[in-house]
């Protein structure tokens, strides 16, 4: 990453040459590096519902919506089915059908709506993926990527796995226990990506929804890199309660198994899954809590999971980062900040002997640029930026915008 940055320097004129020992692949490398757009930060959201599925309105208004809100890209992932061949559905039956579909007709015209009418009824027949991203896809502005949630269970527990960048459906696979569903429908996920050699990446949602899965599931998984640490639906218990850790608190769990076992990191997203496009409340799975923020050099389906894949992100309910870096030991942080608003970076990770909760926070430091470097006690450091701007339209009172940085461990000849 070092290199990387200095090689960019260096084409704009600001730095020196990185490398000292020129030779022909130095030279490719810098001609590379000089020519490759310049990386930048893309917001989205992998996480939504439409008329395909649950959610209670057309994949166009959705898509309208986030791409007026100022989001890069967006991924609606609805149930166990992917946008393709004819759906048809019966506006008598939607709540406030007719009003919904007036306005769908208004905001896309009717040579675009298609309809008929079987004894006395009006249909509409959902537009597919293919044929809706072809309004909204636009190189370097706006990005749809086809996403499934795949939603399986064991006994009386729900056990989802989104998968981004699907190509065709997957049906939930079963299995004998909460992990072995897991790991089936997540190793089915990465069947399809060796199979069609095409980047789809799998996540765990929403795991403390209706208590369904553990700290100790998600650290045994296998192939797995990322579950939901902040999930916008009401019913998902993201703080836990007196009894159950919050997702928060999880992630720590998990991170701490998974590196002392030499298994790979496990990043946070957050989301919306939303399900509700018309009205606000605590009590409505809305559109606007949670996002990623990607940092990548193009606005592609590839490039997003191959940038998510790297840890290049962070995850928001509000806060905006003006800069993640990371150089092997150093993590900084700096912020863009909005008037009026103070914020505190807390650095978090276990210590060698670490016990409790109080003992994960490594530093505290209030205003907009902090940087925390590892020693060799730390197992790794992630970073959460919490400011004193009320949530909107919040899931819980009291709720304020926050965000989190993936965590990170020392590079081997720094540190470990």
């Amino acid at each position: 990453m070092q290199d990387s940055r200095a090689m960019r320097r260096h084409c704009r004129g600001t730095g020196n040459p990185p490398i000292r020992q020129w030779s022909i692949l130095a030279s490719l490398l810098l001609v590379a590096a000089c020519s490759a757009p310049e990386a930048r930060w893309w917001k989205g959201n992998l996480h939504t519902h439409s008329y395909w599925s649950d959610g209670d309105d057309y994949p166009e208004m959705i898509v309208s919506w986030y791409r007026d809100n100022g989001y890069s890209f967006v991924a609606l992932s609805d149930h166990d089915i992917l946008a393709e061949g004819e759906k048809w559905i019966n506006i008598s039956d939607i709540p406030a059908g007719e009003a919904v579909h007036r306005r769908y007709v208004d905001a896309f015209g009717s040579d675009w709506v298609v309809e008929r009418v079987e004894d006395g009824d009006t249909l509409v027949r959902l537009k597919t993926f293919e044929e809706y991203r072809t309004l909204f896809d636009r190189d370097g502005e706006f990005l749809t990527i086809q996403a499934e949630e795949i939603s399986d269970r064991f006994e009386q527990k729900p056990i989802h796995v989104n998968a981004t960048n699907i190509e065709t459906v997957i049906q939930p696979q079963g299995g004998t226990s909460v992990l072995d569903v897991m790991q089936n429908n997540i190793d089915a996920v990465l069947e399809q990506r060796r199979a069609t050699g095409r980047p789809i990446m799998p996540h765990l949602v929403h795991p403390n929804y209706k208590w369904a899965v553990t700290a100790e599931d998600l650290a045994a998984l296998e192939g797995e890199r990322f579950f939901e640490v902040y999930n916008g639906h009401p019913l998902v218990n993201n703080e836990g309660d007196s009894l159950r850790p919050g997702t928060e608190v999880m992630w720590d769990l998990i991170l701490t198994s998974r590196l002392k076992a030499g298994k790979d990191i496990m990043y946070g997203l957050a989301v919306d899954d939303a399900h509700n496009y018309r009205g606000d409340g605590p009590s409505m799975a809305n559109p606007g809590r949670g996002w990623v923020v990607v940092r990548a050099p193009r606005l592609t389906a590839d490039e997003i999971v191959a940038a998510l894949e790297a840890g290049d992100f962070y995850s928001s309910t509000g806060v905006e980062l003006r800069d993640v870096a990371w150089d092997g030991r150093t993590l900084t942080v700096e912020i863009e900040p909005e008037t009026d608003v103070r914020y505190e970076i807390i650095f978090i990770g276990p210590r060698s002997g670490s016990g409790g909760s109080d003992d994960l926070i490594l530093e505290r430091v209030f205003g907009v640029r902090a940087s925390y470097s590892l020693t060799r006690d730390e197992l790794y450091v992630r970073a959460k930026i919490v400011s004193t701007k009320a949530k909107a339209n919040p899931v819980t009172p009291g709720q304020v915008e926050v965000a989190w940085t993936q965590p990170v461990v020392a590079r081997t000849e720094v540190g470990r």
